[in-house]
């Protein structure tokens, strides 16, 4: 018979022979259970001293890689947040005439990769850090890790979608059945290799309210590219590729055309040209084991079906271009601003379209026409804070004219442009200047003094004002 009981063990043994009974009791204080036990405990305090040097290197490394996140996220925010977005920016100011730098998106590109290649092997290592534990401790997983995983996959979700980019803006104005063209990239496409899976890029234009369902949506939340779309575009189509010579990725669409637009109902004076639509480049591909669907909305567009709407059509994206606040809800912008803005919108186009800027009295003689009031202050200061409409800018009818002060400005400008630039910019036409002050000033020249001046009541039509005396008698 056996019996156990009080961590001792007791072995009862019965002989029939001179009817004895030999008791053996094996119990702790047995020298073999003794020896066995101190190499037990000894087998425990090194398993012991194993995990906890695992798990304090565990925890040493899981703090060193948020460490390196920290820095890495505020990193990528100021490449994103601020040097790309400011990029974006002059690139819509360039639509007014603005020289952007074009040479520094190589520079923000170096960056992005440098981010591509930290996060990515960051986020291998992490994962590879959580394997490890997991195999260590069965059925069990670090939160810390996990938490931290997330906020990489995160930035690396991030970086991809702010880096897919319009690198070559098509028209902001464009005509139906006409061709045009456009360029979008990936910046970091090549350090991630994407091209190997060649992605194919879709393009089609769609509504204000379709940009804003865009933009407004869970960025997590699958979308269907389907479901955006106001129009008709041909040849939309094409693979993101790598290109050796540039290291970039990208895709060049040189024979897009759209062949029909779906507009929305007109409120009050509304009319086509104010209504703005933005071509929507769109892709999907797959990197390891993320899976991206990206898109990337342009500069808002005006779309024309007449080559006499284009005054009116350009003066709605100079406005939207030059008055935009980044991170708006498409395509609001304020429908009054100050001359002071005002002018610095109209003077960044006429120098990049005639060659050199206006002058202090060239704005003051345009903030006169354009506020219908030829006795404003002297003072540009004081002139550069009062408020200008929209409708006083490209709405209203100048005085006892059919035609706005844009129109008036922008025929103007293309003449300028077209006829008389380097007239212009060495300064041989006085332009800007009115009838009263043209007689004034040629009053006291010699004969055969003239001048050019802008015409008012003409669009794009230019006055010689010149000095004819008579003939003094002689005997």
């Amino acid at each position: 018979d056996g019996q156990t009981g009080n961590n001792n063990l007791f072995i009862f043994v019965q002989c029939t022979y001179n009817h004895c009974v030999f008791i053996f009791k094996l119990g702790e204080k047995n020298p073999d259970v003794v020896q066995n036990k101190k190499e037990l405990d000894k087998m425990k305090q090194a398993m012991s001293e194993k995990y906890h040097m695992l798990n304090n290197q565990r925890m040493d490394l899981t703090t060193a890689y948020e460490r390196i996140f920290a820095t890495y996220s505020k990193v990528q925010h100021i490449v994103l947040e601020s040097e790309l977005i400011q990029w974006k920016r002059e690139q819509q100011l360039a639509g007014n005439g603005f020289n952007n730098n074009v040479a520094h998106l190589e520079v923000i590109q170096e960056w992005c990769e440098g981010l591509a290649e930290i996060v990515w092997n960051l986020k291998q290592q992490v994962k590879q850090l959580q394997n490890l534990f997991e195999k260590i401790i069965a059925g069990q997983t670090s939160n810390d890790l996990k938490q931290l995983l997330e906020r990489v996959t995160e930035a690396l979700t991030n970086l991809v979608t702010g880096t897919f980019i319009i690198e070559k803006q098509p028209p902001q104005v464009m005509k139906t059945n006409t061709r045009f063209t456009a360029t979008v990239r990936l910046l970091v496409g090549g350090v991630l290799n994407v091209h190997m899976a060649a992605p194919s890029v879709s393009v089609s234009i769609v509504s204000e309210n379709q940009a804003n369902q865009l933009l407004v949506s869970n960025s997590s939340t699958p979308k269907r590219k389907e479901d955006f779309n106001s129009g008709d575009i041909l040849n939309g189509t094409g693979t993101m590729e790598y290109h050796n010579a540039t290291k970039q990725v990208s895709v060049s669409f040189r024979n897009l055309q759209l062949k029909k637009i779906k507009r929305t109902e007109k409120k009050g004076t509304e009319s086509v040209m104010d209504e703005k639509f933005s071509v929507l480049f769109w892709t999907e591909f797959t990197v390891g084991d993320l899976k991206f669907q990206l898109w990337t909305l342009s500069l808002p567009v005006v779309v024309i079906v007449h080559g006499n709407q284009e005054p009116q059509a350009l003066a709605t994206v100079t406005w939207d271009n030059a008055f935009a606040e980044w991170g708006r809800r498409p395509f609001v912008v304020p429908d009054k601003v100050t001359w002071g803005q005002v002018s610095n919108a109209l003077n960044m186009k006429w120098t990049h379209a005639c060659g050199s800027n206006l002058t202090d009295e060239n704005l003051y003689y345009l903030a006169c026409k354009a506020f219908r009031n030829n006795n404003l202050p002297q003072n540009l200061d004081e002139i550069n804070q009062l408020v200008l409409t929209w409708p006083l800018f490209c709405k209203d009818a100048l005085p006892e004219r059919n035609f706005t002060f844009w129109e008036w400005f922008y025929r103007i400008l293309i003449l300028t442009q077209t006829h008389m630039q380097k007239l212009w910019m060495e300064g041989f036409v006085k332009g800007f200047i009115t009838k009263q002050a043209a007689e004034s000033l040629l009053m006291n020249k010699p004969s055969g003094t003239f001048l050019l001046r802008f015409s008012d009541s003409e669009l794009g039509g230019v006055t010689i004002a010149y000095v004819r005396k008579p003939d003094v008698y002689r005997k």
